[in-house]
């Protein structure tokens, strides 16, 4: 059947595991300069090391083992004017009658294992007054065990509709959102097209909003220009505008190579597993807070685009779309957050209650009174830890989160009708 749930079992052949060995054994590491710490990049000596324990001391067997224990699924979902994709996904059922059903969306360079921190806190809380979730974690097109499109133009808008299809096929006809990066765009994108009929509230982490205007958000504009004459930028916030600096001067670069030229990055992410794995450590170290990775979580998380449906090419393909869509108002609006501008739906948009956790040591950190232009902001933490992937790194802080925002008094308290 078109509409089948089946259950899926993370099987990685020995075959392949052995091809990924063999490949590790016989990387050629390039030289490097003295005195070179980050700053140009994966350092020599964490790349010669994760290597060497990802070919002959991580073992895979364990992590999928672990990994299986969650429930996991595929299912056909179709995007308007393209192929049906196979779609995984996580999703942990709550015990609790009184469950909001909430999807998890993450980004780029993670994946469903983001999520794993926080399933059985949102789950089953300990505490009866505390609210519980029923979560749906799935894999972006492309990335992990999801089947990648075949064509070019699959963005933002796709990824939400067939995320909003997955919902309803779950039977959630009302729910919330929470995700960060890609998950903080697509997110987005799914509440323009499904709010506030079918998403109530959205939580968000990733300050992915421009600086109010004075056409596009009046209100929002002076009441931040007011503060900024009066009391000026916090430490906070100039911190922010100086982690900000950095990553477009120095941080930005992958993102001009993925969302131009994604096919000629792709040929060292699938044929080397050493480039792959460089490609995406430097980031989990530079877009966190000092997060002590060990050696395991880095193979581990490398592994799930190593061993990928799609391949760890269709990945970054995603960055291709969204810069270059074939609809031109649409790119604007989705990098801009314009669809909150015109006065309809600014309307539509305060039916939706919105969340917003700020991390420190995130890309993008922008003063919080800016992300009002998103619309009905209802409650709204500045966490003093944290980086991009905030649940993995500060899972405690984005569950305190969601149960705030959600439970008694909280601004989205009510908002979901449960199942």
């Amino acid at each position: 059947m078109a509409d089948e749930i089946r259950p899926f079992t993370i099987a990685i052949p020995d075959a392949g595991l052995e091809d990924l060995r063999e490949r590790l054994r016989r990387t050629r590491f390039p030289d490097e300069l003295e005195d070179v710490g980050h700053d140009m990049g994966a350092p020599l000596k964490d790349i010669k090391r994760l290597s060497t324990y990802w070919a002959e001391k991580y073992d895979w067997r364990k992590a999928e083992a672990e990994l299986n224990k969650l429930p996991h699924f595929t299912t056909k979902l179709q995007a308007a004017g393209f192929e049906p994709l196979d779609i995984h996904f996580v999703h942990v059922q709550s015990s609790r009658k009184d469950a909001i059903p909430l999807l998890f969306s993450h980004g780029w360079p993670g994946s469903f294992l983001e999520a794993t921190k926080i399933l059985q806190p949102l789950t089953e809380p300990e505490d009866v007054s505390q609210p519980a979730f029923h979560v749906v974690a799935p894999s972006l097109a492309g990335y992990g065990f999801s089947e990648g499109p075949k064509k070019r133009g699959f963005g933002l808008d796709q990824h939400g509709e067939v995320f909003h299809k997955l919902m309803l096929r779950l039977g959630y006809e009302e729910y919330a959102t929470q995700g960060g990066d890609w998950g903080f765009l697509i997110t987005r994108a799914m509440g323009r097209r499904y709010a506030p009929q079918y998403i109530k509230a959205q939580h968000l982490n990733g300050d992915f909003y421009p600086q109010p205007s004075l056409r596009r958000n009046p209100l929002t504009f002076l009441r931040t220009m007011v503060s900024a004459l009066v009391t000026g930028f916090s430490e906070r916030d100039k911190k922010g505008f100086e982690r900000s600096k950095w990553f477009k001067d120095h941080g930005s670069g992958y993102f001009s190579v993925q969302s131009t030229r994604p096919q000629t990055i792709g040929y060292g992410l699938t044929d080397s597993p050493s480039a792959l794995l460089a490609w995406i450590y430097e980031k989990l170290v530079d877009w966190t807070d000092q997060y002590p990775w060990t050696e395991d979580e880095v193979c581990t998380w490398i592994s799930i685009y190593w061993f990928s449906t799609a391949g760890p090419r269709a990945a970054v393909q995603l960055y291709y779309e969204f810069t270059n869509a074939n609809n031109s108002t649409v790119a604007k609006d989705e990098s801009n957050d314009a669809w909150v501008s015109s006065r309809d739906q600014l309307v539509a948009w305060q039916d939706v209650k919105i969340g917003l956790g700020h991390f420190p040591r995130d890309i993008l950190v922008l003063p919080g009174d800016w992300g009002h232009v998103l619309g009905n902001v209802v409650f709204e933490k500045s966490h003093e830890a944290g980086g991009h992937f905030a649940a993995w790194e500060a899972p405690d802080a984005l569950v305190g989160d969601l149960r705030e925002m959600f439970g008694a008094k909280g601004g989205a308290e009510g908002s979901v009708k449960t199942v």
